[in-house]
């Protein structure tokens, strides 16, 4: 799979737990299939309405298409103080994140519900945002 962003760099799967995320050494992107943000994040629920508030982003850059299925995916912003702009993937296969978005997301979950181990372990893993 090959990432979104830098298009013909292949993505590199990192395993942790019950989550596999799929990572770019280039642009530190991050791709995450369906369901994984919710198992980051740590409440379903709480992930769900704070990532997808379905407030459209604007598109500033060029659009970026799914490493799953091809199609082009939709930017979005989540809700909070500190909106990140999200990629989804209109069939539903996962969610990408460009360099700090993940990380900014699970600093939020943090702060309302409490970070958990996986959360702590990307962020540790994965480089901040300059």
């Amino acid at each position: 799979m090959n990432c979104p962003r830098c298009a013909d760099e292949p993505l590199i799967a990192v395993e942790h737990e019950r989550v596999e995320v799929d990572y770019c050494p280039t642009c530190y992107g991050v791709w995450l299939d369906a369901g994984e943000l919710e198992l980051l994040y740590g409440d379903a629920e709480s992930a769900r309405a704070f990532v997808f508030s379905g407030r459209s982003a604007p598109a500033s850059d060029k659009p970026r298409r799914c490493p799953e299925c091809g199609k082009r995916m939709a930017k979005e912003t989540t809700q909070g103080a500190r909106p990140v702009v999200v990629d989804r993937c209109p069939k539903g296969d996962g969610l990408w994140f460009d360099q700090g978005e993940l990380q900014a997301i699970l600093q939020h979950a943090e702060e309302t519900i409490g970070g958990g181990a996986v959360a702590t372990f990307l962020q540790e893993v994965f480089p901040q945002g300059e």
